[in-house]
């Protein structure tokens, strides 16, 4: 296995070339702000070469999804006939900062070889596309499957944490924060039961030092952000700790913790750490479940349990002895109604992307540079919307959030089965 991809029966190791020229002009002329925290990544901003086309190797098939500036499509390597998923970008359309967000999503992939990890297993710049080859994951979205399931526990949703936990004890031991853990990015990688979870879309991760803590800027979906990135106070591993608390009350119940219409006062309450654990739904939970939540969803990060820690506790290492085995059909019944109306926003958001980005080409100038007042935010949890099964691998969007929108647009995400309950009022500083 290659560092920088995959090495098809013994194909020679591709070298490393230079980023097209326009690009590196472009990236010159207009640094972002997360390049300047990253200047020590800066020889990385080099893109792998290789002396034959994609086409040489692979067979495309049919599109699994779409965003702004790319397309998935199945693909099949035609010496070993095996399936992947390739997600492929026009670079001709990227700004510079979009074009070093992509080299840092393929840097950082190309770092991750974990079982429970969607993995990249070849990278290809041609002129005016660059191909990431990624596992091909048929079984769908996780959330999706649990609703389909005959029976699902406590015990099932223990499990189901655990595979989540160990890719992101495994992200953290390499120095990367996904900051984008959500339900969309948790996949399944075939339909056989008992697959495996897969952890997607590294867009948005970061490289961190050690314990090393600094500002890297608002990033990720509403209800999953943590109280130290709304704050804008110095961040790192522990902000995926707290999604994975989010990730588990849902697994639970089948609603988050965090709600309302109003996304200020949303925030409000991640920042107070204001969730409660209401009956009927929570008297079925063990003592033990709750507790997990408790130290996952603490608004101190340094007292934030870690991945590894949680990784020990009997509920997750002793399910069979601590966690309970009874059927759960609130939660699934809950659990659809959730599915459903994250789906329908995020439809709502790709024909808002879409109308946004077609707004912003007509503005680019001859260099190919997008041109944008930054007067309206990236809407949080964006996405390509519902593709095609198999899922693939990234969602080809950007969740780079406004810690307060201009607009107090109404949620339809929220589930009906949680809406029966006052949203809890948290004290804002």
């Amino acid at each position: 296995m290659m560092a920088h991809g995959f090495n098809f029966q013994g194909r020679r190791k591709r070298s490393r070339g230079v980023v097209p020229a326009e690009i590196t002009k472009r990236a010159a002329e207009s640094p972002s702000e997360e390049c300047k925290g990253e200047k020590r990544h800066s020889r990385d901003m080099v893109m792998m070469n290789t002396s034959t086309k994609f086409s040489d190797n692979y067979d495309v098939k049919e599109e699994l999804g779409k965003g702004a500036f790319s397309v998935v499509r199945r693909c099949v390597h035609k010496t070993s006939a095996q399936e992947f998923a390739a997600k492929i970008i026009n670079t001709k359309k990227l700004s510079a900062r979009d074009f070093q967000k992509l080299e840092r999503e393929a840097r950082i992939c190309r770092k991750l070889q974990h079982p429970n990890i969607v993995r990249l297993h070849d990278s290809i710049q041609e002129e005016s596309f660059h191909y990431l080859v990624f596992d091909l994951v048929t079984g769908g979205e996780l959330f999706e499957d649990i609703v389909a399931r005959e029976f699902y526990s406590e015990a099932d949703a223990s499990h189901c944490i655990q595979q989540i936990l160990e890719s992101i004890a495994y992200c953290h031991a390499n120095g990367i924060v996904h900051r984008d853990l959500k339900p969309e990015n948790l996949l399944l990688a075939s339909k056989a039961k008992g697959a495996a979870v897969k952890l997607a879309d590294f867009g948005l991760a970061i490289e961190v030092s050690q314990d090393t803590e600094a500002w890297f800027g608002f990033a990720g979906t509403p209800g999953y952000l943590s109280p130290e990135v709304l704050k804008k106070d110095p961040y790192a591993k522990p902000v995926d700790i707290w999604a994975c608390g989010v990730i588990l009350y849902i697994l639970l119940v089948g609603y988050p913790p965090f709600w309302d219409e109003d996304q200020h006062r949303l925030y409000a309450q991640i920042k107070a750490g204001a969730y409660d654990y209401p009956s009927p739904e929570w008297d079925t939970v063990t003592p033990e479940a709750k507790s997990l939540i408790d130290s996952m969803l603490t608004v101190n990060p340094k007292k934030r349990i870690t991945a590894d820690q949680a990784l020990k506790v009997p509920w997750i290492c002793n399910r069979e002895r601590v966690a309970s085995a009874i059927h759960r059909q609130d939660t699934v019944d809950c659990l659809k109604k959730f599915n459903a109306r994250r789906k329908l926003k995020a439809a709502i958001s790709a024909v808002k992307m879409v109308t946004r980005m077609s707004g912003v080409l007509r503005t680019s100038d001859s260099t190919g540079s997008v041109a944008s007042n930054g007067s309206t935010p990236q809407e949080a949890g964006t996405s390509a919307g519902p593709s095609s099964q198999p899922t693939s691998p990234l969602h080809n969007t950007t969740n780079e959030v406004s810690p307060l929108p201009s607009s107090h647009t109404k949620d339809p995400i929220l589930p009906s089965c949680h809406l029966n309950r006052t949203p809890l009022v948290a004290e804002t500083s």
